[in-house]
């Protein structure tokens, strides 16, 4: 497996999806659509994309609008759908090349119950809490964390190169978790029907439900040990999971 090769495929994907969005639509025609426009409603079903230079903060929101803090310029477009929130920081002249000081380094944004969301992050982690569906973040050097969120029926991706991936309470019907250079220690409330979780420099770590079913598990590890205390089933069953390291310890347990 070429984790490496894996990870720079799938973390320009989001970000590729988002150009034709932001050239398509513009404003959309929508009052959100403009730079520094209010947050528009999303409601449930929606899909939020997410891009910036930096880390973000997940939370949930109160309503049904999205809640963007002080001092981030809120460029907004969309198309049916899916809404594409921009990060950048204010520009004024005179005042150098961000303005009112540097860019928030993790601002929060607030979602609206059932928005799925995508994020593409850089140079700083990805903390989500109170999130209640797909989730798909992605970042390169910094840590993604998500706690009591997801949806028993949606899909979760997390993906870092030069940090770890913490999950607890996470809920999914499909997981994906891996990094280049870090830990994948995953939580889950739930027993998704698949569940993938791959590191090179690092231990890989899961924890499923008491009741969780029997898995068809292939787990790995080339310099590190390999525990697996979930029962196991037959090729070809109903629930899969593959777990994989080259340099770290593999465990999977149950309770």
């Amino acid at each position: 497996m070429n984790i490496t090769a894996l990870a720079r495929r799938r973390r320009w994907a989001p970000l590729l999806a988002v150009v034709p969005l932001l050239a398509g639509c513009g404003g959309g025609g929508d009052p959100g659509g403009r730079p520094g426009g209010a947050p528009p409603v999303l409601g449930r079903g929606t899909h939020l994309v997410l891009t910036t230079d930096n880390g973000v903060r997940l939370r949930p929101a109160d309503g049904d609008r999205a809640v963007t803090g002080a001092g981030i310029v809120s460029r907004w477009s969309h198309r049916d759908d899916t809404w594409v929130l921009d990060l950048s920081c204010p520009q004024h002249e005179g005042h150098g090349d961000h303005g009112e000081g540097p860019c928030p380094r993790m601002p929060a944004i607030g979602v609206p119950a059932g928005v799925s969301v995508t994020v593409t992050a850089r140079n700083a982690g990805i903390d989500a809490v109170g999130m209640s569906a797909g989730l798909d973040l992605t970042t390169v050097n910094g840590d993604v964390t998500v706690t009591r969120s997801g949806s028993g029926d949606a899909a979760v991706r997390l993906a870092t190169r030069n940090g770890s991936v913490h999950t607890g309470a996470l809920r999914s019907e499909r997981l994906h978790a891996e990094t280049v250079n870090g830990d994948v220690t995953l939580g889950s409330a739930t027993s998704p029907s698949r569940l993938t979780a791959a590191t090179t420099n690092g231990s890989v770590r899961v924890a499923l439900p008491q009741d969780a079913p029997a898995y068809d598990i292939d787990a790995a590890s080339r310099n590190g040990r390999t525990a697996v205390a979930v029962p196991a089933a037959g090729k070809g069953g109903g629930h899969g999971m593959t777990l994989t390291t080259v340099n770290g310890d593999v465990t999977a347990t149950r309770g």
